[in-house]
């Protein structure tokens, strides 16, 4: 599912989406002109307004985007004002449409942390395993490094555990006092005599 984030008015785009399958939620802009096709109930005690299904009326939407789509009035109580969804969701509950748009922030926020400390700005291969595998393993990397933070009961933010992590790459430590207290474990010299492995 697609969730933009502004009110997107390209007609044309929705319907391609809605003709291949795509599910997308957008606030919808207040000059769109369109005809209400059915009202529907809306849930007690929730902050849903208005659910009803509309057709788009106006002269580039008629022919661009033929589909029947979910227009949703949903007042939201943190901000104190009104916001209006479209989707081609017919399906999904109304407070459900409106906690997946609140969501987008989450993945926002997440491949913001991504980008920025692990510096991922371009990709190493162009073929889709290539994109595919250092997408995953961006996100291991990433997954590792919020569980060293939450192990640890230094209070780390994560920008600084990667910079502090870097810089300690080739260091012998041990890891989980460093997490702790990273500024008075330190180095470990490692053993001169390298142990042998008995084969049998």
């Amino acid at each position: 599912m697609l969730v933009f984030d502004k009110g997107y008015v390209d007609y044309l785009f929705w319907g391609r989406l809605c003709h291949d399958g795509v599910f997308f939620i957008t606030r919808m802009k207040s000059n769109a002109v369109y005809k209400v096709v059915e009202e529907r109930d809306v849930p007690k005690n929730r902050h849903v307004l208005s659910d009803c299904v509309i057709r788009l009326t106006g002269v580039d939407a008629r022919d661009t985007c033929p589909f029947l789509l979910r227009r949703l009035e949903i007042w939201d109580p943190e901000e104190e004002k009104l916001l209006v969804f479209v989707t081609n969701n017919l399906k999904l509950g109304a407070t459900t449409i409106a906690a997946v748009y609140k969501d987008r922030w989450q993945i926002e926020i997440f491949f913001k942390a991504l980008k920025q400390n692990l510096k991922i700005k371009t990709f190493v291969g162009t073929t889709a395993n290539a994109v595919k595998t250092q997408i995953w393993t961006a996100l291991i990397a990433m997954l590792l490094l919020k569980y060293l933070k939450l192990r640890s009961t230094f209070g780390w933010s994560l920008s600084n555990l990667i910079a502090l992590l870097r810089m300690n790459l080739f260091t012998y430590r041990d890891l989980w006092s460093w997490l702790d207290a990273p500024f008075g474990i330190p180095v470990v010299e490692p053993a001169a005599v390298q142990l042998e492995l008995k084969l049998k």
